[in-house]
């Protein structure tokens, strides 16, 4: 398997957050505690944990629970053993292809930190108290024709349901299979999927089922926070930020304003009365907002006091979340993609008032797949990847411009380049002669080289026109690459690209996951 790197500074929708993450560490310092590009940082992060034996039995019966015997477990349960963690909401068939490549870097790194004396396991945190059921009741693949095929889940969901819980009558298995006829592996891959999403199998089993089949090598714990030990694990860190939630509010704002002030964004939206958890009642997630130390609900009121008694009941937002985890677990490090990464710039403060430590940020390693015949349209009419990203219009007159005649073509440049002499000389002997006249030929110029690019780009499109294929090519290339004006891997689920390249993919990604690059990797398969 080939691979090329690619900047994210050279993607599409790269934020400068990330990107200077990436490349830039001291830009961002101030909000991250430990450069994920210095291999001191994970010894650094390792050795702030503080993780008392009766947790970490506490986590392990929980995790046991969920997960069966394995040496992964058994290692965890040890002391000094650290977890590298990621996760994902709980979406149709795995949801987008970065959900694999996030586990398979988290569990490189925990290879990588064992090999290094580091003892660490790789774990997974299943979103399923997310409560928005349109985020993950689709997912889209490929069919034979690599057209994009949108596969979409039924499911009745109350208002503020968490979606790991929601049952699935009639996973749209049938389509999937259907949509995958015609590549090498498409009835064997749709097969795992199929025993995985089960007709009245929840959401959260079936993602974690099929996590399971598609890794079953890496050595993954796959955590449900919804399961009822996991959230007495939480309560403890639930409790401590709703004793200081006014002081976090404000440690919050405060780092909202140092971020804009930095150029970067706040992922996170924060008023004075945002509340820090919701309450988890009747299959329900009920939104609060905090007035002082009381909070208020659907016209309830609950005081700072009554809501510590039940802080098992309550589920984090996206800001206390990941600090409620990495108190579960002996987090050295956290491996996510920008918006999460961008979440841990903000939750930073919090980490630093709960739990007096903060793991690594770690990138996840990002994807992009390209099969023999993207290689050969890319090479035949001399394309980049930024000219695919660059949209439909742009990518058919650039293939279009490929395509006219090469006679025609040199005329047309030689009749730019002659006209561009001449019109020079003569702009030199009317300067000398009267500069208004000059200034009236500049004008003049503009608009003689806009007709003649003007018309080289009609010579590009009745060329393109008569070369079907070239069209044909055009659509396949955007859709493979550049979906809806989509990452690859932000679009398509990893499944298609398993039933054309077969299971093994997986492994050959893992092995191209390279933790000393920043990059974005285009694979050769």
């Amino acid at each position: 398997m080939e691979c090329a790197c690619i900047r994210y500074t050279d993607l599409p929708h790269a934020t400068r957050l990330f990107t200077d993450l990436a490349y830039h560490f001291d830009r961002v310092r101030t909000f991250y505690p430990y450069s994920p590009h210095d291999g001191a940082s994970f010894r650094e992060a390792a050795a702030r944990i503080s993780f008392p034996p009766e947790r970490r039995a506490a986590m392990a019966a929980a995790l046991r629970e969920q997960n069966g015997d394995s040496a992964e477990l058994d290692l965890l349960a040890q002391p000094g053993t650290v977890a590298v963690v990621t996760g994902q909401q709980v979406g149709l068939f795995s949801g987008p292809a970065y959900t694999i490549y996030k586990a398979l870097t988290a569990a490189k790194l925990a290879r990588a930190l064992s090999a290094q004396g580091i003892p660490a396991v790789p774990v997974f945190w299943l979103a399923t108290e997310d409560h928005d059921f349109a985020e993950v009741n689709h997912c889209w693949v490929f069919d034979s024709s690599h057209h994009p095929v949108k596969l979409e889940v039924d499911g009745s969901q109350a208002p503020g349901q968490p979606v790991g819980g929601i049952r699935m009558p009639a996973p749209p298995t049938a389509e999937m299979a259907a949509a995958l006829q015609g590549f090498p592996f498409g009835q064997e891959i749709a097969g795992l999927v199929q025993e995985a999403y089960a007709p009245g199998a929840n959401l959260g089993q079936a993602f974690a089922t099929l996590l399971r089949k598609l890794l079953p090598n890496y050595g993954l714990l796959v955590v449900d926070p919804m399961q009822p030990a996991m959230r007495e694990l939480a309560a403890g860190p639930i409790r401590s930020a709703l004793e200081v939630a006014p002081e976090l509010t404000s440690e919050v704002l405060d780092r909202n304003q140092a971020l804009a002030a930095a150029g970067y964004h706040a992922q996170v939206h924060v008023e004075a009365h945002t509340a820090f958890v919701f309450l988890l009642e009747n299959n329900r997630r009920v939104a609060l907002r905090r007035n002082g130390r009381e909070y208020l609900a659907n016209g309830r009121r609950f005081s700072t006091e009554e809501l510590m008694e039940r802080a098992a009941t309550l589920s984090p937002n996206a800001l206390l979340r990941p600090v409620v985890q990495d108190a579960i677990f002996p987090t050295v490090a956290y491996v996510g993609g920008p918006a999460e990464l961008a979440y841990l710039a903000q939750s930073e403060v919090i980490y630093k008032a709960i739990l007096g430590r903060m793991p690594v940020a770690m990138p996840r390693s990002g994807f992009t797949m390209l099969d023999w015949r993207t290689r050969k349209l890319i090479k035949r009419y001399r394309l980049s990847l930024q000219d695919v990203f660059r949209g439909s219009e742009f990518l058919r007159e650039r293939m279009a411009e490929i395509l006219v005649p090469e006679p025609l073509a040199r005329t047309l440049d030689e009749t730019e380049t002659e006209i561009a002499r001449s019109l020079e000389r003569l702009y030199g002997e009317l300067e000398r002669f009267d500069p208004t006249l000059a200034a009236a030929l500049a004008t003049s110029r503009r608009k003689i080289t806009y007709q003649l690019e003007k018309i080289g780009a009609k010579v590009g499109r009745e060329s393109l026109s008569r070369h079907e294929q070239a069209g044909s090519d055009a659509e396949f290339l955007e859709a493979l690459i550049y979906p809806h004006k989509h990452l690859q891997e932000r679009f398509y689920s990893i499944i298609p690209l398993l039933a054309k390249h077969g299971p093994d993919l997986v492994d050959r990604i893992y092995e191209n996951v390279r933790l000393d690059c920043p990059d974005h990797q285009l694979l050769m398969v």
